[in-house]
């Protein structure tokens, strides 16, 4: 407020007496009332013996005896006040006083501008800093036009007109103080409201009256939440339960959803171990896929648990898709659930596992996947053993998974089996070598019968054999025995000579019958020579065959094979007789 003149000319107070101004002088800020309204004046009583005069438009709803606070402007012909400026002059000492004390004052947010905000106090436009409009930070800037705020005064200059004013400085002021009484309040397990101040990725900040407390996004809600943002807003009211509180730091953990229902208290009962389920794909990663159940209910699927032939990429599996399976393990206290697309077995399949699988038993089984140190088999459900890479029966530094596909049928045979670490070893390579000796056996007990794989050599000279073998049974029966052995390398079931035993006693009854071939002396030669080549080949070429034509011999056949030495002896007789040189002299 401006001091009076400490001193007048005559003049001016010759002037002020005429005008009937009295005591009022150029610059007071007087109390007056409007005694009348002309138009555009408003005539206002302000002690003297004179009305003064003052603009209508300075005033909103002028009426007459009303108060209004002018300040006098001029002293002339007539007495000028301003009510406008009595408020600028009043405000501008309250100004004063605020950026002395730091008393708030109160201000309208009139727009926006390069770096902050245009405030009007009291018809005095001032500037608020962007970063002085809040104490945190908001994205919504327009949030604040038209607001009316406290404000705290940091700068004012009276005669240039400068004002700067800051809103989150009075904030900031306000929320220690709010702080203090916060702490006081709160403890651990306590049950407060707040309100949403901000939504970052990781959670919500809830002030909790001049303190602010952080909900994890784990702890929103018991379903899954993506982005805080997407089941909160700020502004909204929430009730949150008090988890920690570290005064030192100046933390508080939060919770939300520990004022919810937890589903995990009626899980078990709606989703026992081993039961059905139907869910929802909700999320997909490098080892499985996350199943929604119910809402606040996830299960994990692991890779490892899909049928054989499928995987992640199969488009039943993509996210939003629905899925049927069996619960396969719940562990309510770490609150996880293990998933199977692979059916349950109603009871242990490990129990007594020795009965149904024993070393060296060949079984059947189903790929599940390959690994660097060998190949998982489904025998059944619920068992699964494993083929060590050295088992496999592949070269070294060959990816197993290049060579069984899950979903794939492989025989294999059991090397070992151990129920108690729920453990079963498979071979390939133990399996295939019993295949090839079976194989071998097989071949050796039809052998006979199908006649022996033989060389073309050896195929010409049993052509050969054949031949002379004609002319021998042409002669006399008693030839016939040396023969004998050349019909054994085609079939020990061959029994045609055992039906000609009759027939070997008539002619070793009839002496003369001998006399007949010893007249043919080179027909004798011949089959001579080759009955010894006939003897000598058989046994060169298949040794291993007589005891396949041993086993072979019947009852009957015993009573032949009796006689046939007796036979087998008169046979050299003959050939002794031929090696005279008698018959060659003669030629």
């Amino acid at each position: 407020m401006s001091e009076k003149p400490p001193e007048i000319s005559e003049f001016e107070a010759a002037l002020q007496d005429g005008v009937g101004a009295g005591s009022v002088h150029v610059g007071d800020v007087v109390l007056g009332t409007i005694v009348e309204i002309h138009g555009d004046i408003v005539l206002v009583d302000v002690g003297g013996k004179a009305e003064a005069v003052l603009a209508r438009e300075e005033l909103e709803q002028p009426g007459t005896g009303d108060p209004v606070e002018v300040v006098v402007t001029a002293i002339g012909q007539q007495i000028e006040v301003s009510h406008r400026l009595a408020v600028e002059q009043k405000l501008k000492d309250v100004l004063i006083d605020a950026a002395s004390t730091g008393e708030p004052v109160e201000g309208k947010v009139g727009g926006r501008r390069k770096g902050g905000f245009d405030v009007i106090i009291a018809g005095i436009r001032g500037f608020c800093p962007m970063s002085q409009m809040d104490d945190s930070r908001n994205e919504d800037l327009d949030i604040h036009l038209g607001q009316t705020y406290q404000f705290k005064v940091l700068e004012y200059e009276a005669d240039g007109g400068n004002l700067v004013v800051s809103r989150a400085a009075l904030l900031r002021a306000q929320r220690e103080k709010m702080r203090a009484q916060a702490w006081e309040k709160l403890a651990e397990g306590a049950v407060v409201e707040g309100t949403v101040r901000s939504l970052p990725d990781f959670g919500a900040f809830v002030d909790l009256g001049g303190v602010d407390g952080l909900v994890h996004v784990t702890e929103i809600s018991h379903q899954r939440v993506g982005k805080p943002g997407d089941v909160l807003a700020i502004g909204e009211k929430v009730t949150v339960k008090v988890l920690g509180l570290d005064r030192e730091k100046n933390r508080i953990s939060l919770s939300i959803k520990q004022m919810q229902a937890d589903p995990w208290d009626t899980f078990v009962e709606k989703f026992p171990k081993g039961g059905a389920f139907e869910g929802t794909v909700v999320r997909q990663a490098p080892f499985g896929i996350f199943v929604q159940l119910e809402p606040g209910l996830d299960g994990l699927l692991h890779v490892s648990q899909l049928p054989p032939g499928q995987d992640l990429k199969s488009e039943e599996l993509q996210e939003g898709q629905t899925i049927n399976g069996w619960i396969k393990e719940v562990d309510s206290a770490a609150h996880r659930i293990g998933l199977t697309l692979r059916r349950v077995p109603d009871h242990n399949p490990w129990e007594r596992i020795g009965m149904r699988y024993q070393e060296g038993q060949t079984v059947e089984g189903t790929v599940e996947h390959g690994t660097d140190f060998g190949v998982f088999v489904e025998l059944e459900p619920g068992v699964s053993a494993l083929i060590p890479m050295s088992e496999t029966g592949l070269e070294r530094g060959v990816d197993p998974r290049e060579v069984f596909s899950p979903g794939q049928k492989v025989v294999t045979k059991i090397m070992a089996v151990d129920g108690n670490r729920q453990r079963i070893s498979l071979s390939i390579k133990a399996q295939k070598i019993a295949d090839e000796r079976s194989e071998y056996i097989s071949h050796m007990d039809t052998g006979v019968d199908s006649g022996p794989t033989v060389s073309g050599f050896a195929a010409q000279l049993m052509s050969a054999l054949e031949k002379p073998k004609k002319v021998v049974e042409k002669t006399t029966p008693a030839e016939k025995a040396p023969a004998k052995k050349a019909p054994a390398k085609k079939t020990p079931a061959k029994k045609a000579p055992a039906k000609k035993a009759p027939a070997k006693k008539a002619p070793a009854k009839k002496a003369p019958a001998k006399k007949a071939p010893a007249k043919k002396a080179p027909a004798k030669k011949t089959a001579a020579k080759k009955t010894d080549a006939a003897k000598k080949a058989p046994v060169k070429k298949t040794p291993a065959k007589k005891p396949a034509a041993k086993k072979a011999v019947t009852k009957s056949e015993k009573e032949t094979t009796v006689k046939k030495p007796t036979v087998k002896k008169t046979a050299p007789k003959k050939v002794a007789a031929k090696k005279t040189p008698t018959p060659k002299a003669d030629g």
